[in-house]
C-alpha cells in the first residue's frame, strides 16, 4: 500500500522524534556532570626506581683490522670468503709475485758482484803488502830509496781503504737484498689476528697500487666481544662517569636488555678530529648552532653472535637508582620549597585532603622516592579531574533524516 504524502511526513517526523529522544537521553546519561570528587588521587607504593640519562648508540667490533697489500700487483688469488673464521697467520690472499722475484734475482746479483770486486781487491792488497814489506827491508840495508817505500805504503793504504767501501757496499746490497725477500713476502697476505672476515673489499684478478695508498684487501674483527659508542650530549656529559652502570637495547629485541658499565667518555666530541688547521674563533662560532655529543664508551660480551657490526642501540646510563622504595608519581610534586621539601595532598577520607610537606630523593619525572612524609598505602592527589560539559552533545555522523 502506498502512503499518502502527508501521512508519509508524519510517519518521518515521528521516527526523527523518538532518535532525537534516545540521543538525549544517552547525553544525559554520559555527558552530565560528575558529583563526585574533581580529582585524581595515586597510592603511595613501594617500586624499583632509577634515575638515567638516555642516549642513541652504534655497535663496532672491539678489535676490528683491516688487511691491506703492503705491495703493488695484481690480486691473484683470495683464500677466504666473508663470514669466514680465520686464524693469525693464515694465508686470506696471494698478490702476482713475478715482480718481486725478478727484483729479488736482481738484488741478489749486484751482491754477488760486490763480493766479487773485494775478492778482487784482498788479492790486491796481498800483493800490495809484500810490495811494502819488500821496500821496507831495502829501506833498512839502505838498498831502495825512501820515496820508492813511501809509495808503497801510500798503495797500501788506499788498497786497505778500497776494501773497507766494498765492506760497506755489501752490507747495502745485503740491505736491499732483504727489502727484495721482504716485499716478496708481502705478496703472501696474511691475517694478522684471530677474528671473522666481515668485508672483502678488493676482488680476485684487480690491480692494487700500494705506492699511493695502502689498499685494503678484507677486513677481519673479533667478535666475541663488542664495543658501544654512545652519543651522550653536553648536557648529561657532566652527570656521567666512568663504572657508572649501563643497559641498552637493540632494535630487534627492545625487551630485552644487555647490563655492562660505562668504560671511559672521550674528553673532546669528534668533530675535533677535523677541525686540523681552523683556528678556534672560526670553529666556535661554526658550531654554535650545532649540538655537541661526546663519545662514551662501554664494552659489552658477544658470546652468541646476537650483536653485530653498526647495529643502533638505546641506552640508559643509570646515574642513581633504589630498590623497594617508596614512591609516588612525580605528577604529585609542585615546586619545591625553599628547604628543598615539597607540599603533596593527601586524602584523608572521600572529598578530604591534608597538606602535607615530605622529604624527595630519586625522581626521575614520572616516579619520586619519598624519603619522609608519606605512609605506604595513602593517596596523593596527582590532578584534577578534566572538566566535562553537561550540555555538550556529539555530532551524529549518521544519515540525515529529510521531511517532506
Amino acid at each position: 500500500m502506498t502512503l499518502r504524502p502527508r501521512k508519509r511526513s508524519w510517519l518521518y517526523l515521528s521516527v526523527f522524534v523518538g532518535v532525537l529522544a534516545v540521543a538525549i537521553g544517552s547525553g544525559y546519561l554520559f555527558f552530565r556532570k560528575d558529583d563526585t570528587t574533581g580529582y585524581i588521587t595515586a597510592p603511595v607504593s613501594r617500586l624499583d626506581v632509577e634515575s638515567t640519562v638516555l642516549a642513541t648508540g652504534t655497535i663496532e667490533a672491539k678489535n676490528l683490522v683491516s688487511v691491506g697489500a703492503q705491495v703493488s700487483g695484481q690480486i691473484k688469488s683470495l683464500k677466504v670468503a666473508l663470514g669466514e673464521e680465520v686464524q693469525a697467520g693464515q694465508l686470506v690472499a696471494e698478490i702476482d709475485s713475478l715482480p718481486q722475484q725478478n727484483t729479488l734475482r736482481t738484488k741478489l746479483a749486484a751482491l754477488a758482484v760486490v763480493r766479487a770486486q773485494k775478492q778482487s781487491k784482498e788479492a790486491t792488497l796481498y800483493q800490495t803488502e809484500l810490495v811494502f814489506r819488500r821496500q821496507q827491508e831495502m829501506l833498512r840495508g839502505e838498498a831502495g830509496s825512501r820515496e820508492d817505500y813511501e809509495a808503497a805504503e801510500a798503495q797500501l793504504k788506499v788498497t786497505r781503504a778500497e776494501i773497507t767501501a766494498l765492506e760497506a757496499q755489501i752490507e747495502q746490497a745485503r740491505i736491499a737484498v732483504d727489502t727484495a725477500q721482504l716485499d716478496l713476502n708481502y705478496t703472501r697476505i696474511t691475517s694478522p689476528i684471530d677474528g671473522v672476515v666481515v668485508a672483502i673489499v678488493t676482488k680476485e684478478g684487480q690491480t692494487v697500487n700500494a705506492n699511493q695508498s695502502a689498499p685494503t684487501i678484507i677486513k677481519v674483527a673479533r667478535l666475541e666481544t663488542m664495543t658501544v659508542k654512545v652519543e651522550i650530549s653536553e648536557a648529561d656529559v657532566v652527570r656521567v662517569k666512568p663504572g657508572q652502570r649501563v643497559y641498552f637495547t637493540i632494535l630487534g629485541e627492545p625487551d630485552t636488555r644487555y647490563h655492562t658499565s660505562l668504560l671511559a667518555i672521550e674528553p673532546a666530541p669528534e668533530s675535533v678530529a677535523g677541525e686540523s688547521g681552523t683556528a678556534a674563533g672560526s670553529s666556535s662560532s661554526s658550531s654554535a648552532g650545532t649540538a655537541i655529543y661526546y663519545m662514551g664508551i662501554l664494552d659489552v660480551p658477544n658470546p652468541d653472535a646476537k650483536l653485530r657490526i653498526s647495529m643502533t642501540t638505546q641506552v640508559n646510563i643509570v646515574l642513581a637508582e633504589a630498590k623497594n622504595a617508596l614512591t609516588i608519581p612525580s605528577a604529585a610534586l609542585g615546586d619545591p620549597n625553599k628547604d628543598g621539601s615539597y607540599t603533596v595532598s593527601v586524602e584523608q577520607e572521600k572529598g578530604k585532603l591534608e597538606k602535607r610537606q615530605v622529604q624527595i630523593g630519586i625522581n626521575n619525572n614520572v616516579q619520586a622516592v619519598v624519603l619522609k612524609g608519606l605512609r605506604e598505602g595513602e593517596n596523593v592527589v596527582i590532578g584534577d579531574k578534566p572538566a566535562v560539559s553537561s550540555t555538550t552533545m556529539p555530532r551524529s555522523r549518521g544519515p540525515m533524516l529529510r521531511l517532506h
